[in-house]
Order: C-alpha cells, then structure tokens, then sequence
C-alpha cells in the first residue's frame, strides 16, 4: 500500500462500529409494523421481533453463554433462525449454522470443530442428536425448538414433554425473559458466523465471517438489488421469501437485507412445494432465492399453471448451479422473472447478479435468455479476475477462459483451523474459486465449469454445463447432469443422466440424433453428444441441492456405461 495521510483521530469522537446490530436497529425504524411470518402457525411484527431478539440473548446470557462462545443451531428456516441471526452475534457470540442435510458423523466433527457451547435444535432433528451426543466434547446445554407450540393463533402453547438432558423449550424460555437487552459495541472485526462446506477430499472445512463482513455484504446487495435494481426488492412493496436453507451461507445474505428494510418476510420451514406455493399467493411474496432444483419442482408442480397472475409478480434469483435455459424458459412462461447471480460459501456468497442494463431489457425475451441464464455481472465493490495455471491474468474478453478469482470486503479469510486450507484458497493474494469461466468487457461471467468438472477430451476442454444447458431445451427432458469418464482414446468422454417429464417417452437415440443433427448444422460441436444416456427417476444431489457429480462419477460410472 501507498503511504497516505490519515485523519487524526480524536479521544471524543464516537465513531460506530460495522456490527450486526446496527442493522437490527434500522428494523424498527420506519416500518416496524409489518410482519414476519413462519409457514402458516405464527406471525410477529418488528416490535415483536426485536423484543424476541432481546429476549433471546437474556435467555442465553442465564444460560452462560458469554462474548466468543459458540451457539449451533438446527432448524428450517424460521423466524427462530432469523432471531439467532441478531440475537446471537449481538451478544459477541458465534453461531453456528448447521448444514443439517449432512451425515451424522460430519455433523458431529463439525460441532466438535466449532466448538459448540449451546445447541438450540428443532425436534425434527433429535435423531441426529442421539447418534452423536455422546461423542460431543464441548456442548453442555440443549435448548428444544418445535412447531407444536403454535396454534396459528396469538397464543402459543406450552410442549407437552421436553427431552431429557434440555434445559427446557424455546419459546417457553424466551416468555418469562426481559425484553431489554443493551447489546454492546465490539470491534467490527469480531467473528459473527461460522459454518461448514464440504469438498471433494478430507472433512468439512470451517469457513467465518466477521461483523464487518456481513455488514459490507448487506451494503454490496443494498447498492446491487436495489440501487441499481438488479432484483428490484422495495420494502414497501415486496415480500421476501427465502427458498434457501438458512444454514447455507446464511441463506444467501437476503435475510439481514430484508430485515435492515423491515420487508415483510415469510418463513416456509420444511420445504414442500405445496405449502410454498400456499405461502407464496396468501402472502403475496415477490421476491425469493434458490437452487435450480427448487425452481424446477415448482414450476412442475401441476398447481403452478393455475397461479399464473401472483407468479407473475415473483422475481427469482437462481445460485448454487448453472441456471439452464430449459429451465429459465419454463419459469418465465409461468411469468416468474428469473435470473442467476454467482458466488460461493467462501464469498458470503453474493459476487455477481444478473443486471441487464437499459438496452439489454428492451431486448426481446428469447435474446434476454441468453443474458439472464449467465452467472450475473460482477457486483459493486468485488474485483473479479481470470488467472491461467501459471498465475498470469486473462483478458476479459468474453471468451478468453481462466480460473475465477476474486478480492472484496466480504470474502472470508480462511478455514477455521486450517491454514494450510486457508493459504490455498487465498494463494498469491486473490481468492481462487475453482471455476473456470470467461468474462465480457462488459463484466458479465459466463462459467465454463468447475475446474474438476470439466471434460478433457481430444485435446479440447468440453463444459458439462454447456453440454446440460442443451439438453435442458430437449423437449421432455427435466434436468439433467454430464460427467466425463475416462476414454482410452480421448482421454475422457461425455456421459449423460436424464430425468424425463412426466408423459414423456424419449430413447437415447432419439435424444442423440436430435443432436447430431444440430452438430450437421454447425450449431453445435461435435463433442456434445454424449457417449452415453442414463434415463433415471432423481439425479443425485448435494446437501445443498447442487448435482453430486463426484458421487456421479464414482457411483454411478458401471450403470452409465452399460446404457
């Protein structure tokens, strides 16, 4: 860095930390009477809310839990969650977000790796929790959370019957608490969140977030989503509903947004897609995030044809896996307005959405597909580059590719305990994402694939998510997943799983040939027909929704073969 002249600074001057509860405070504001909503049993406006946060941090402040302790939680997604979002990291504690849809015996390294002091868990959970309590070494306090408390009515009941070895029930421990709670200031640097993402080898790694992080990341969606309207989102208008696990990079950073507006919010808990189309319509939600295989069950849902006119008002935005237009087609021919924005667990995750500018939305909406089916133009305040195998930069081009890397105020600065890890990921200064993408002069991302995804065959590089984006526009196809396999004579080749819409009657060389014949035509190259078509009833996915392609490979390699 240059050498600069800095302001003095001045003993008197109180000058406010970047810390979450500043965000909380912006909540009661302007709009505190409109409301949070959980699934269709319970509902608080955001007087009541910040009286629950306060509440919340009394009852875990009785409960021991002091400045850098760790508090884990396990739950769908609900008002419960969003409260320990405040009411945990304003106390200068830790939470923890548990990726619930992980095997035990990860969740228990996890908890253990984190430390956990109190564990808050929705009785849905227990079964988990009795496979390993045994073997956890620092948790000594449970608290039980469960739907059966609420009637869909003001009153909340009491649980009949609480686990043995739970210091009691949420909500009966947060009634008798004082709702005032006077959350201090702390350096902005303090750590806030932690969580777990899994890779390819070795055990989940522990990815942080500071105050300041998840502060900067709110102001990056706040100028990106509503600035500039890349997602309008007005408060006084839309309604937020998170379609992404909470536990998943803290559902994509929209809940702390949404809540620093007073938005309405609705919480949907357990995903089912008829309840999340009931929620959708009775509360008029039209603005909501999710992972391609989310978007692909509702759209598919036989009820979504006869909402068309409150569809029509949701916007969408699609991360975690390539948005195909297949699947954007279908979406917004039921009047959803979908696009994809780009980012990972390690960037908190926003770091690109799809924003087209003036010209691009007066385009007709078969060109816009093209645009809004990207992985999103680089957001404000993030620099984005594309780095070859011997850390030289790669022109943005549009079709140049290289490996994206990043820096920002909002990328986590390692893995917990786990330098080695750390240093890989942040190695020469930039933090290296491991896909492999091109990027416009005019900053729009076009992935290629995963670094371990793509496929190497002939001496070319193929994208398997080129290669299922076309497939996606096969009439009857419903998603679908490429891998390659080894080849002895091109190295490796192209496979394909299929899964069918319902009344649909395709063969492999029937699918083939469609191909083959654009391949005639120059329309495609002549790699993307796959050597083999697997037809099969579900594609295996991750815990976070995204196609399990190592799984794919290694599982499946005998089955795809013999196709």
């Amino acid at each position: 860095m240059i050498q600069t002249k800095l302001i003095p600074r001045t003993a008197e001057a109180n000058e406010p930390p970047l810390i979450i509860k500043s965000m909380l405070a912006q909540s009661l504001r302007y709009e505190p009477q409109r409301e949070i909503v959980y699934r269709d049993l319970f509902r608080i406006n955001y007087v009541q809310f910040n009286e629950r946060v306060r509440k919340l941090a009394n009852v875990l402040t009785e409960l021991g839990v002091k400045p850098g302790d760790t508090v884990a939680v396990l739950d769908w997604d609900s008002h419960r969650y969003l409260e320990c979002f405040f009411g945990v990291t304003s106390l200068g504690a830790i939470l923890h977000t548990i990726n619930v849809r992980l095997s035990p015996t990860q969740i228990l390294f996890t908890m253990n790796h984190a430390e956990d002091k109190v564990v808050l868990i929705h009785e849905d959970f227990l079964p988990i929790l009795t496979a390993i309590k045994s073997q956890l070494t620092t948790v000594d306090t449970y608290v039980v959370l469960s739907d059966k408390v609420y009637t869909g009515t003001e009153e909340i009941t009491t649980l009949s019957e609480i686990p043995a070895g739970f210091v009691g029930e949420y909500e009966a421990l947060l009634k008798p608490a004082s709702a005032d709670y006077d959350f201090p200031d702390f350096d902005e640097n303090t750590w806030a969140t932690t969580f777990y993402t899994t890779g390819t080898t070795g055990n989940p790694k522990g990815v942080y977030f500071s105050h300041r992080e998840l502060f900067m990341h709110t102001m990056g969606l706040l100028t990106y989503i509503i600035g500039y309207e890349a997602m309008p989102f007005k408060g006084s208008t839309d309604v937020y509903m998170p379609i992404t696990p909470m536990f998943h990079v803290h559902a994509w950073g929209f809940p702390f947004l949404a809540t620093m507006m007073s938005a309405k919010q609705v919480y949907p808990g357990r995903y089912e897609p008829e309840l999340l189309l009931k929620l959708l319509i009775k509360e008029g939600v039209t603005l909501s995030h999710c992972v391609p295989t989310i978007l692909n069950m509702l759209v598919s849902n036989p009820a979504a044809q006869k909402f068309r006119e409150p569809l029509s008002r949701w916007k969408v935005m699609i991360g975690g896996s390539a948005l195909t237009k297949g699947l954007a087609k279908a979406a917004i021919d039921l009047g959803i307005t979908v696009l994809a924005g780009y980012g990972m667990s390690e960037t908190a995750p926003v770091m690109a959405v799809g924003y087209l500018n003036e010209a691009e939305r007066q385009l007709p909406m078969s060109e816009q597909l093209e645009l809004r089916t990207r992985a999103g133009r680089i957001s404000p305040f993030i620099d984005m580059r594309l780095m070859d195998d011997e850390g030289n930069f790669v022109p943005h081009d549009g079709h140049s590719l290289g490996e994206i890397v990043a820096r920002g105020p909002w990328l986590t600065q390692g893995y917990y305990n786990d330098p080695e890890r750390g240093a890989a990921l942040w190695k020469g200064g930039w933090l290296h994402t491991g896909d492999v993408a091109s990027i416009t002069p005019d900053n729009w991302i076009i992935i290629a694939d995963r670094t371990k995804d793509v496929i190497k065959t002939g001496g070319e590089w193929v994208s398997s998510l080129d290669m299922e984006d076309t497939l996606s526009q096969v009439e009857g196809v419903a998603e679908s997943a490429v891998v390659g396999l080894p080849d002895d004579r091109w190295g490796e080749r192209p496979h394909a799983l299929i899964v069918l819409k319902p009344g649909y009657d395709l063969t492999a060389e029937r699918i083939k040939a469609g191909l083959q014949a654009k391949v005639d035509r120059g329309e495609l190259h002549k790699w993307y027909v796959p050597d083999h078509i697997l037809f099969v009833s579900e594609i295996p996915k991750t815990s976070v929704g995204k196609i399990d392609k190592k799984r794919i490979r290694s599982e499946m390699k005998d089955q795809i073969l013999a196709s």
